[in-house]
């Protein structure tokens, strides 16, 4: 597989993960959701990351853990976010 296709797969697990248990996945679970490697992902997180367009996602400082993801904040925010008419994330 690509190094992009992966990078895009990779983009749209963690929204779903977000969208579906109201956090963002941890590097090791989304290992899982992508069936690759543990260190493979926590370095595809970065990557991925890095790529994103400007302040758009980005991880706590000096980890490998994602804090925002947009338009979703792994952190709690003012801004509450409804998806499906549930209430319960936090927007950057």
């Amino acid at each position: 597989m690509s190094e992009g296709i992966l990078m895009q797969r990779a983009y749209t697990s963690v929204l779903r993960h977000f969208i579906e248990h109201g956090r963002a996945p941890h590097y090791v679970e989304l290992a899982r959701i992508l069936d690759i490697e543990i260190d493979e992902a926590r370095v595809l997180i970065k990557d991925t990351a890095a790529a994103a367009p400007i302040a758009s996602c980005w991880l706590s400082h000096d980890t490998d853990y994602i804090e925002s993801w947009a338009p979703f904040s792994n952190v709690p925010t003012h801004i509450r976010i409804s998806v499906d008419g549930m209430q319960k994330w936090y927007g950057q």
